[in-house]
């Protein structure tokens, strides 16, 4: 099985109150003299106290038109995310000449060459490193990741792969937008990274992590309009529709008791439950449709509430935080779980 040497998070630099970034919001978004009061709603109901931002908020006014902000995502993916990938190759006790695969997902900026491209030499990885930049996942590319590089380490067990997800999706905030996505958005989300070294089965064990068990996605029907991007002049605008929990309701206990049964497992044993923050909403429908003790997602909640939903990069900082605070008694099963465009769910059965 592939284990998890380690996971390292990085955060954006400018970190800011949520009302403060409510304040920006409203200058912004909203067309002047226009009641704000629907905005402050939908920013408390987040339940988010503060976010990472990639600029100072007074910049974020200035940015004009989709170019001028991917070349700022350029930059900044670039410098977030060589700090994430060498904290994790520390902690793994690896170095940059050990990686053999690198793996790059985002859906908050566009670049080519890719980010992981431009990271190989900074980094000091081989020339002859295989890189797969990943577009798309949205808030579930952080567990697609994982599935892929474990797909890829099955079938080379004595390689070292890095998962590298950068999200700024503060970049993709649409100015003089006041939809209701929108506003819903950029109460949500925030800026991170998150980088996971994973070895393959034959590798000395360079730390004590996880296992990689098996994965499962699944791609629901008729549901491409619930969540994603439209493609403008102004960039990356939002597609965020209300019914996102009631599918989570209507597909994740089955999709969640087949995947769990197929290993002889049922909810109840799974020790810990490593959830992408999606919102609260969201976070209450996984709750209810899978029967969840009110703590099991206590982990995700206080992600959310500390620096918001980084998209695909925030169920990577959960499986970190899992692993230091929650510590699951090892050898017992627990599910790392994320929905994102498509729509679609990747499941990660992990073992501690």
């Amino acid at each position: 099985m592939t284990r998890i040497a380690a996971v390292h998070g990085a955060l954006a630099p400018y970190r800011h109150a949520q009302s403060e970034i409510t304040d920006m919001v409203a200058r912004t978004c909203l067309p002047e003299g226009t009641d704000r009061r629907v905005l402050d709603r939908l920013h408390r109901s987040a339940k988010v106290r503060a976010r990472h931002m990639t600029l100072p908020l007074e910049r974020y006014g200035e940015l004009d038109g989709f170019g001028a902000v991917n070349d700022v995502f350029i930059g900044a993916a670039t410098e977030l995310g060589a700090k994430a990938v060498r904290g994790a190759l520390h902690t793994a006790g690896l170095s940059a000449a050990d990686v053999d695969l690198l793996i790059f997902t985002s859906v908050t900026g566009i670049a080519t060459p890719s980010i992981d491209a431009r990271l190989a030499g900074r980094l000091g990885l081989r020339p002859d490193v295989k890189r797969l930049p990943l577009f798309g996942l949205g808030c579930a590319g952080g567990a697609a990741g994982l599935a892929r590089m474990h797909d890829y380490l099955l079938g080379r067990p004595d390689q070292v792969a890095v998962l590298l997800s950068v999200e700024l999706c503060s970049l993709t905030f649409q100015r003089n937008d006041a939809s209701m996505a929108n506003l819903v958005a950029t109460g949500l989300f925030g800026d991170g990274a998150a980088a996971v070294v994973a070895c393959g089965a034959n590798r000395p064990e360079e730390t004590a992590g996880p296992t990689i068990v098996d994965t499962r996605s699944h791609l629901y029907p008729d549901t491409g309009r619930v969540m994603g991007w439209d493609i403008k002049d102004s960039g990356f605008q939002v597609v965020l529709d209300p019914k996102v929990p009631d599918v989570v309701r209507r597909y994740l206990a089955d999709d969640v008791e087949g995947f769990l049964g197929d290993h002889g497992l049922k909810p109840g044993d799974v020790t810990a439950w490593v959830c992408h923050p999606g919102g609260p909403k969201v976070l209450e429908a996984v709750t209810e449709a899978l029967d969840l003790p009110e703590e099991a997602l206590d982990v995700t909640w206080r992600h959310l509430a500390d620096v918001g939903n980084l998209s695909s990069s925030s169920v990577l900082h959960v499986l970190r935080d899992t692993l230091a605070d929650r510590r699951p008694p090892p050898g017992t099963p627990g599910l790392l779980l994320a929905m994102g465009p498509g729509f679609a769910c990747e499941l990660v059965l992990l073992r501690w």
